[in-house]
């Protein structure tokens, strides 16, 4: 009898190994007659081994927590080892408003918002949010007006439940009937009995909680004895949560009838953030005993949130609108840690067994203690040159903003701090982002009746759900160029190509008014298109002792040009520069690496919370990778990089039979609104603004002892020119001077991205 394979799982397998062995048996002769009721029996036989081995091979799989990939079963495993994966985590917002009591007979003295729901809205992607408060606030009444000044609100519902302890149960348990629980919301409170008027707060052993933002850790197993009033949590089947209490030696027992008043929040989790527009639904109150309800003279609700702005507009394509400003509503809002993150984070918790020494300790011990990290990336400092030794440098992504506060900083340092094992200090380090910027020039069949218009939105549409993919917006990410332009072909059914040229950006910020040192590391080749030069742009800043907005750029070595150094220049025209002073820094094409000698700025033509300087540069490669240190986002990430041109990503659309774009892009010496007014002779020329026009070109007005020149550059090259003298009417005076003949083109290009101006940031 030949030897049966039993690892085939197929089940045709299955069937041919019945059949050869039925072949080595002459006691069974139409067992290769499909209409046979032999034939019909080994089928059953086949089927049922099969539905045997899946359900063994699975059973097999969900027992080891790499394989395993059920959520029940991957958070069973990894409790085993201690670990609690996150919950969600609930938006927050601040709000701001006041009562009006002067319509009241009887004036109170204070006024009471009660814990619950406090506001509502039904205008968010068609979806109705609520948000509550989980405490009483109350504030006085001064001048017949009781101020609710940056009041914290919590995405969600507030739900309280109940248990009573029964000693006739020695197999109680405590489960929360909710799923979707925030579980640093979560307040346990306990009575000796249902009507007592004693009550005890228990702490939660281990967890995070939060306060104001600032987030701590409790006690562990080992700081608690038989009279802590703690309890433990754990996640079980259908992401619901179990209550456990101490049992007398670890924690205290509970003892029957104690009664259990358990409150927390039940959040919509990463879909409440972006809410910016609300409506009071709260309940306020006198605040005297027994006051009554207060219903009128409540002011609008103030959200601390900011306005939309407009994106970009290039040729005919208008780009999208989008949040601009750093105040953008709710923030926050995360999801429950996913079954891919429980697989990394959990063995590396529990290899750390709550010591910080080495780096991959601290990656996994700060998003416990710090649960707004939405990305965290850490290395030591023997890996720098020269090497720190001693220290382990971490840059954390927070999820409701780009950097952390310096408060923040420091809290999350003290925290971590009694983890630390043999003098190693923890050095946090601002977020490093690199920027992706592409410039997409699509072309598509006009014969299929699609407008500029659509082709725009349908590539927007396909960028969205490249950055939606996970490819990036982390640490160690790479970008894939020919996955991008695979997307933007495919995003409408008449696009027939694309070219699209990549660069790279990273943002200096800098200290005014004061002479420093900077480096700057893209960690990417730059391209040396030209060996002349100006294979940087940056946008303008002012330094002290020169006249007029000063750009950088650089000049590749005559006998290597993976080496550079760094100039600055002023701008004359859009083709012509005035460098002011050679040999301020230098630059490492290869590596990617900018280092500029002390240097005194004083303001610069870029301002978020603080000012900046942009470069960019050609990568060598369009697949852009993120070293460990280093964020990729696409676009500017912001909505609107302050430079004018939307959201870092430009999207130009036209037929198929117009002439191919440059694949490197422009020739613009400098990035964003270019500034001209300063003379080669030094003198100062006023300039009274620079426009960019809907078509692509843009106008400069230039004032100068009574003359005012108005100079319009076209994108392919044309230049208009018109002159008036101030003696001269506003009727008829105005003439035409070196114009260009041929009719202008229309530009095909679209403007910004999703994000549009608006608010700084």
């Amino acid at each position: 009898m030949p030897l049966v394979n039993f690892a085939n799982l197929d089940f045709d397998q299955i069937k041919v190994s019945i059949k050869d062995y039925l072949r080595a048996n002459s006691k069974f002769t139409d067992y290769d007659f499909e209409g046979s009721n032999l034939s019909s029996i080994i089928d059953i036989l086949a089927y049922n081994t099969y539905i045997t081995s899946y359900n063994a091979n699975m059973v097999s799989n969900e027992v080891f927590l790499d394989s395993a990939t059920l959520r029940e079963n991957v958070v069973s495993l990894i409790q085993n080892i201690g670990y609690l994966p996150r919950s969600r985590r609930a938006a927050r917002v601040n709000i701001s408003f006041y009562v009006d009591t002067s319509g009241y007979s009887s004036q109170p003295q204070n006024i009471k918002l009660s814990r619950g729901i406090v506001a509502t809205t039904t205008a968010f992607a068609n979806e109705s949010y609520t948000f509550c408060s989980l405490d009483n606030i109350t504030r006085p009444v001064n001048n017949n007006r009781a101020l609710f000044s940056n009041i914290e609100l919590l995405e969600g519902t507030y739900i309280t439940t109940n248990f009573t302890v029964d000693s006739y149960d020695p197999k109680q348990r405590f489960i929360l009937p909710n799923s979707g629980i925030d579980t640093t919301t979560i307040k346990v409170t306990i009575k000796p009995s249902r009507n007592s008027n004693t009550s005890r707060i228990y702490n939660q052993t281990g967890a995070v909680t939060s306060c104001h933002g600032h987030y701590t850790t409790n006690q562990t197993l080992f700081e608690v004895n038989s009279e802590s009033a703690i309890y433990w949590i754990q996640e079980i089947e259908g992401e619901r949560y179990e209550l456990i209490f101490g049992d007398g030696i670890f924690g205290k027992k509970l003892e029957a009838p104690s009664y259990i008043e358990v409150s927390y929040v039940v959040c919509s989790g990463a879909d409440g953030n972006g809410i910016n527009a609300l409506s009071f639904s709260g309940v306020l109150t006198d605040g005297r005993a027994g006051g009554i309800a207060l219903t009128s003279g409540i002011s609008l609700l103030n959200v601390t949130g900011g306005g939309q702005g407009t994106g970009g507009t290039g040729g005919t394509g208008t780009g999208g609108t989008g949040t601009g400003g750093r105040n953008r509503g709710s923030f926050g809002g995360a999801p429950i840690e996913d079954i891919n993150s429980i697989k990394k984070y959990g063995p590396r918790v529990y290899a750390s067994q709550n010591r910080a020494v080495t780096a991959d300790d601290y990656e996994a011990l700060i998003p416990n203690v710090f649960p707004e990290t939405e990305a965290i990336s850490c290395y030591g400092g023997e890996e720098l040159s020269p090497p720190r030794f001693g220290k382990v440098y971490c840059a954390v992504k927070p999820a409701n903003g780009n950097y952390l506060s310096n408060a923040l900083k420091e809290n999350l340092k003290n925290t971590v701090r009694k983890y630390n094992v043999g003098g190693i200090d923890l050095e946090l380090t601002d977020l490093k982002y690199l920027y992706i910027e592409p410039d997409i020039n699509a072309y598509y069949n006009c014969n299929l009746g699609k407008s500029i218009e659509d082709i725009i939105n349908a590539i927007i549409n396909a960028i969205a759900e490249y950055i939606n993919s996970g490819d990036l917006g982390k640490f160690g990410a790479t970008f894939n160029f020919s996955k991008f332009q695979c997307m933007i072909d495919g995003a409408d059914p008449s696009i027939t190509s694309n070219i699209t040229s990549i660069r790279i950006r990273r943002d200096l910020r800098v200290a005014l008014n004061s002479f420093a040192e900077y480096e700057l590391c893209f960690g990417n080749c730059m391209f040396v298109k030209n060996c002349k030069g100006h294979n940087i742009r940056t946008t303008g800043f002012h330094v002290s002792g020169i006249q007029g907005m000063v750009y950088l750029s650089d000049k590749p070595n005559e006998n290597d040009h993976s080496k550079g150094t760094m100039f600055l220049f002023r701008l004359m025209s859009p083709t012509q520069a005035d460098i002011v002073k050679q040999n301020v820094g230098t630059i490492d094409y290869e590596h990617g690496e900018i280092k500029l000698a002390p240097i005194n700025i004083v303001d610069t033509d870029v301002y978020y919370d603080f000012p900046v300087i942009e470069f960019d540069s050609v990568p060598c490669s369009n697949n852009v990778q993120g070293l460990h240190d280093l964020y990729l986002q696409l676009g500017n990430g912001n909505g609107d990089d302050g430079s004018g041109n939307g959201s870092g990503i430009d999207i130009n659309a036209a037929c198929d039979t117009e002439d191919p774009a440059d694949n490197y892009g422009g020739n613009e010496l400098v990035r964003g609104t270019p500034h001209f007014g300063c003379n080669t002779d030094g003198t100062v020329t006023t300039t009274s603004e620079t426009v960019n026009n809907p078509d692509g070109s843009y106008t400069t007005t230039t004032t100068s002892a009574g003359r005012t020149e108005t100079v319009t550059y076209y994108p392919d090259g044309r230049t208009t020119m018109q002159v008036t003298q101030a003696t001269i009417a506003n009727e008829g005076g105005v003439t035409t001077m070196g114009a260009t003949t041929g009719t202008p083109t229309t530009a095909t290009g679209g403007g910004g991205m999703t994000g549009g101006g608006g608010g700084g940031y």
